[in-house]
C-alpha cells in the first residue's frame, strides 16, 4: 500500500482525496497518512463532507482528538481511516514525512512549485513529490495518456502534473500528432470556471486589475501558461502554440477551444473519427 501525504488541503488537495475515495482506493491501495494545512481538523472534516460543486461525500467523515491531552481535534476520519492533520508553517523540509513513512507527497499548496522548494519534501523523508501545477526545473512534467510512459522511477522524483488546462489540451494535441495530421501552429482559448484566487465582489488585484472584478457577474480575460506547458509534455509542439483564458461565472466545468493549422490536409470527419477511436481506446477515461 502506497503511503501518501497531502500538503495543502484546499480545492485541489481535497479533490485529489475525493478521487482516491471515489475510486475505492482509500485504505486498499492508498493510505493517506497525513494532510498538512493551517485550517483546523474539524473545519477540514466539514469541507470534505460537504462540497458545493461535487456534492456530499459518500463516506462517513468526522474529526477527533488523537489523545485527551490535545486541545483541539487533530485527526480526520474518513470511512474509518484515520488521517493525521498537521499545521506546519515552516515549509516542506519541516514536515515529518520520514517519521510517518510517507512514500509520495501531493504538493497542492500552489506555493512550492519550483524544484528547489518541492525538494524539501524529499529532504524530509518522502520518496516522490507530485506538484499539482506547472513546475519549474522539475524532473519531468507528466500528462497521463500523453507522456506518462516517459516517467523513469529511478531518476524522476519531483514530478509536475501540469495544469488543469494542460491536461485537457495535451490529449487533443497528442491525437493529432499520433495520427499523423501534424501541427504547424495553433491558438487555444480556455473558458474557465472561476477559482479561489478570484473575488466574489470587486476588489483590488495587484497582478491584473481586471482579475479583481467580481467573479460571479463578469467574463474576465486572463492569461494561461497551458500552451507553453504542453510543449513540456509534447516537445514536438514547443513554440507552436499560444493561447488565452476567459474566467466565467460558473463554479465547475471548463472548456478548451483549439484552432490549429495542420501539416497534412484532413476532413472534419477524419479528425472526429480519430478522436472518438482514441477516447474509446488508449485514452479512455482521459479524452
Amino acid at each position: 500500500m502506497v503511503k501518501i501525504g497531502i500538503n495543502g488541503f484546499g480545492r485541489i488537495g481535497r479533490l485529489v482525496f475525493r478521487a482516491i475515495c471515489d475510486q475505492g482506493l482509500l485504505g486498499k491501495e492508498i493510505q493517506v497518512v497525513a494532510v498538512n494545512d493551517l485550517v483546523p481538523a474539524d473545519n477540514l472534516a466539514y469541507l470534505v463532507k460537504y462540497d458545493s460543486s461535487q456534492g456530499r461525500a459518500k463516506e462517513e467523515v468526522y474529526s477527533k482528538k488523537s489523545s485527551p491531552d490535545v486541545a483541539e481535534d487533530d485527526i480526520l476520519v474518513v470511512d474509518g481511516q484515520e488521517i493525521k492533520c498537521l499545521a506546519v508553517r515552516e515549509g516542506p523540509a519541516a514536515l515529518p514525512w520520514k517519521e510517518l513513512g510517507v512514500d509520495l507527497v501531493i504538493e497542492s499548496t500552489g506555493l512550492f512549485t519550483a524544484r528547489a522548494a518541492a525538494q524539501g519534501h524529499i529532504d524530509a523523508g518522502a520518496k516522490k513529490v507530485i506538484i499539482s501545477a506547472p513546475g519549474k526545473d522539475e524532473d519531468i512534467t507528466v500528462v497521463m495518456g500523453v507522456n506518462h510512459e516517459k516517467y523513469d522511477a529511478a531518476n524522476h522524483h519531483v514530478i509536475s502534473n501540469a495544469s488543469c488546462t494542460t491536461n485537457c489540451l495535451a490529449p487533443i494535441i497528442h491525437v493529432l500528432l499520433k495520427e499523423g495530421f501534424g501541427i504547424d501552429e495553433g491558438l487555444m482559448t480556455t473558458v474557465h470556471s472561476y477559482t479561489a484566487t478570484q473575488k466574489t465582489v470587486d476588489g483590488p488585484s495587484k497582478k491584473d486589475w481586471k482579475g479583481g472584478r467580481s467573479a460571479a457577474i463578469n467574463i474576465i480575460p486572463s492569461t494561461t501558461g497551458a500552451a507553453k506547458a504542453v510543449g513540456l509534455a509534447i516537445p514536438e509542439v514547443k513554440g507552436k502554440l499560444t493561447g488565452m483564458a476567459f474566467r466565467v461565472p460558473t463554479s465547475n466545468v471548463s472548456v478548451v477551444d483549439l484552432t490549429v493549422e495542420l501539416e497534412k490536409p484532413a476532413t472534419y470527419d477524419e479528425i472526429k473519427a480519430e478522436m472518438k477511436a482514441q477516447s474509446e481506446g488508449p485514452l479512455k477515461g482521459i479524452l
